[in-house]
C-alpha cells in the first residue's frame, strides 16, 4: 500500500536526495505564474543514495496512477530509478534507452514516458559558456569526475562525430566504484566517436589529482560527483593543481561547494574560467517543465534571460 497522497492540483515531483534545500522549491511557483501553469505545484520526494528498488517503483507507480500527478524531474537517482522501473514505462526515449537513465517522467495520452533530458540540458549549458570551437582551437581534454548520468550526457554531447573537429583531444572519466565505470564504457561503445576515453578508478581524491596533473592547457574539468551538494567535500584534494586556462565546471550551485573554492583559490594564478551549476539548473528544469506540462519554453535569448532572472529573484541569488 502506497504512502503517497493523491495530488489535489497539478503536481510536478522532484525526486532527489535533499530536495527541500533546492532553490526550485521557491523558483517553481514564480515560474508557474509566469508560464501560465494555473494551480501547478511542486513536491519533493527524497530517497537515500542507491535506495531500495522497491522504493523507486512505488514512486513511479504512484505518479503513473494518480491523475493530477503530472510527472517528475529525477536527479541523483537517474540510473538507479531506470534500472528499477524501466518495465513500468510505456515509452522510453532514445537517449534514455542508450544511457540507461531516467531524468524526466511525463504522461501523454495515457502513456507513461521515460526521458533522458540531460543530453539536451547539459549541451545547452556547455555551449553557452564554452562557445563554438573551443576544443578544435585548443586541442584540450575533458576530465569528468563521477560516472553517473550527468557525465554520460556530457560526454555524449561532446564526443559525437557530428561535432566534427570540435571534440576533446581525450576524455577521462573517473569514479570511486568500478561498476559505474564499466557501465559508462558500455554506453560509450554505442556512440559514434573517434575520441579516446580513459576510465580511471579513483577511490581517493589524490587519484583525481594525478589525472588533473596530466591534462592539457584549456581542458574542461567537471565535478559531476555530487560532492559539495549531496555529500560534503570535493573529488580533489587541496593539493590539486588545475591546468593553465582550464574551464572548471561544478554541476552544483548549492551546498558547501568545496570544489569551487579550490578552483577560485587558483583562478588568477592559473587563469581559470570557473562556472557553477546555475545555468545547468535553469536548462535542466525548464526542459522538464516544458515536457511534463506540454508547453514551449525558449532555450536562449531574452526570453530565457527573463526566466533566469525570475529564478534568481525567487531564490534570492
Amino acid at each position: 500500500m502506497t504512502h503517497y497522497q493523491p495530488a489535489s492540483q497539478p503536481t510536478l515531483y522532484f525526486i532527489g536526495v535533499t530536495t527541500g534545500k533546492s532553490s526550485i522549491m521557491k523558483v517553481f511557483p514564480a515560474w508557474a505564474e509566469y508560464l501560465g501553469l494555473k494551480d501547478a505545484v511542486i513536491k519533493g520526494i527524497d530517497f537515500k543514495l542507491h535506495d531500495d528498488p522497491a522504493a523507486y517503483r512505488a514512486a513511479v507507480e504512484f505518479i503513473r496512477d494518480d491523475p493530477l500527478s503530472m510527472g517528475a524531474l529525477v536527479t541523483t537517482h537517474k540510473i538507479d530509478l531506470f534500472a528499477a522501473c524501466s518495465d513500468l514505462f510505456d515509452v522510453i526515449d532514445p537517449h534514455a534507452a542508450l544511457m540507461g537513465e531516467t531524468s524526466c517522467i511525463s504522461k501523454r495520452d495515457g502513456k507513461l514516458i521515460c526521458h533522458a533530458k540531460d543530453p539536451i540540458s547539459s549541451g545547452l549549458a556547455i555551449d553557452g559558456f564554452l562557445g563554438n570551437g573551443h576544443f578544435e582551437r585548443t586541442g584540450a581534454d575533458l576530465f569528468s569526475m563521477g560516472a553517473g548520468g550527468s557525465t554520460i550526457a556530457i560526454t555524449w554531447h561532446l564526443m559525437r562525430r557530428a561535432r566534427g573537429k570540435d571534440v576533446p583531444g581525450r576524455i577521462v572519466v573517473s569514479n570511486r566504484s568500478q561498476h559505474r565505470l564499466d557501465e559508462i564504457r558500455r554506453i560509450h561503445a554505442g556512440i559514434e566517436s573517434d575520441v579516446p576515453v580513459d576510465y580511471v578508478l579513483a577511490p581517493q581524491p589524490e587519484d583525481n589529482d594525478a589525472v588533473l596533473a596530466g591534462l592539457k592547457p584549456g581542458s574542461l574539468v567537471i565535478n559531476a560527483t555530487g560532492l559539495g551538494k549531496d555529500a560534503p567535500g570535493s573529488p580533489l584534494s587541496n593539493a590539486a593543481i588545475f591546468p593553465v586556462k582550464a574551464v572548471v565546471w561544478d554541476l552544483n550551485y548549492r551546498g558547501d561547494l568545496v570544489f569551487l573554492d579550490q578552483a577560485r583559490a587558483q583562478e588568477k594564478t592559473r587563469f581559470l574560467q570557473i562556472e557553477d551549476g546555475w545555468t545547468y539548473f535553469i536548462h535542466g528544469w525548464t526542459q522538464v517543465i516544458a515536457e511534463v506540462f506540454a508547453i514551449g519554453i525558449p532555450t536562449s535569448g531574452p526570453p530565457l534571460d527573463r526566466i533566469s532572472d525570475i529564478a534568481r529573484e525567487a531564490a534570492g541569488r
